[in-house]
């Protein structure tokens, strides 16, 4: 597997953090990751692919490129894709679908683009289905094609763990990226006030324990030709389980949202370092120990309810945290500045815009208070 040639691998960020994402690989040892629209791209091998969807937490998806080519019109595209050595890489025994997506080409319509892929794959002597675990992608954008296999399956933050959700979740890959945004290394304590399902405390303790976020997932790779049961093993047998130095904590007023963080976290393996309450903002008490991260996703009028009360609520917030968090950092996920300000924090100016449930929010954060 060593000598096999380097390839282009992509991981898929959220739009606004591809920088973050970037961080993260090449502090998991992918070297050269470069940040890029939509996610960070660098040269690797298969064990690399498979390393990446076991071991990043903020990447969406992992694709691999595995042919490139100009394409103006739909028959140059059916020859062109019958010519990419389908064979290296996929499996007669299994079903493939075809993901087609073009911008400001000739070739404007998808779903012709992908017909005519899908034939050629059948000319190869594979099988398509729409509902397949493996996925080839093709983007065509100002008449360049690009062809890709998904080796992820399900998007990644689909950690195997998380059966219950609250109002307005969340993903994990997210999560994972804020809190990185927000310096948090695993070696603190994080305190989440609206909790919800608890993602936020348990991606911090799962960071915290070094868990692999897909130890307990399959991946669209396990059905690839390239695909080495052996190989894959070794990976996995070298992820560790550290104890964490810390306690990671979580509080919501609705107890519901509780009962499944505390679900989640037992799930997730987590329990141990997790502590979870009923409460309102105003009965948050600081937690004994070191000084560490306060992090929160509170609710924006245009995401849950109405926007009566939510100044109120922020305002709540912030005085608690001024009363009785001196020493700790704040970061919190909001749409709106005036939000934001409502808390009375001296926040920093705030990160990126970031998409999040058809919405754009940003992270505010704060030194320590």
């Amino acid at each position: 597997m060593k000598h096999e040639p380097l390839f282009e691998i992509f991981l898929q960020a959220t739009p606004g953090l591809e920088v973050v994402l970037r961080d993260e690989a090449i502090a998991m040892g992918f070297r050269k990751a470069k940040a890029t629209a939509g996610g960070v791209r660098f040269r690797g091998r298969w064990s690399d692919v498979w390393r990446a969807n076991l071991m990043l937490r903020g990447a969406s998806r992992v694709l691999v490129r595995i042919a490139g080519f100009q394409a103006m019109h739909l028959t140059q595209l059916e020859k062109l894709a019958g010519e990419v050595p389908w064979a290296r890489y996929l499996r007669s025994d299994v079903p493939v679908r075809v993901e087609v997506s073009t911008r400001q080409s000739k070739i404007y319509h998808a779903g012709a683009a992908q017909e005519r892929v899908e034939r050629a794959l059948t000319a190869c002597g594979f099988s398509v289905d729409q509902e397949a675990e493996v996925s080839v992608r093709l983007r065509i954008e100002e008449n360049q094609c690009v062809v890709s296999l998904d080796t992820s399956g399900e998007l990644l933050h689909k950690r195997g763990y998380k059966a219950a959700i609250g109002k307005a979740p969340m993903r994990e890959t997210l999560a994972a990226l804020f809190l990185r945004a927000a310096g948090f290394d695993g070696k603190e304590p994080v305190l989440d006030p609206m909790c919800g399902s608890g993602t936020f405390v348990i991606e911090a303790a799962e960071m915290a324990m070094g868990l692999a976020p897909g130890r307990a997932r399959s991946f669209a790779f396990e059905k690839l030709a390239t695909f080495d049961a052996e190989a894959w093993g070794e990976i996995v047998s070298k992820t560790v389980s550290n104890k964490a130095e810390n306690a990671y904590f979580g509080s919501d007023r609705n107890t519901g949202g509780i009962e499944a963080a505390e679900a989640n976290a037992e799930r997730a393996g987590v329990s141990d370092c997790t502590r979870f309450s009923v409460g309102s903002v105003s009965d948050l008490q600081r937690p004994e120990g070191p000084a560490g991260l306060v992090i929160a996703n509170p609710p924006y009028g245009t995401r849950i309810g109405d926007r009566r009360g939510l100044q109120a609520l922020h305002g709540a917030l912030g005085k608690t945290l001024k009363e009785r968090f001196g020493g700790w950092r704040v970061a919190i996920v909001t749409t709106e500045e005036s939000l934001a300000r409502a808390t009375g924090l001296p926040f920093q100016l705030p990160g990126p815009p970031v998409a999040h449930g058809g919405l754009k929010v940003r992270l505010y954060q704060t030194n320590p208070l």
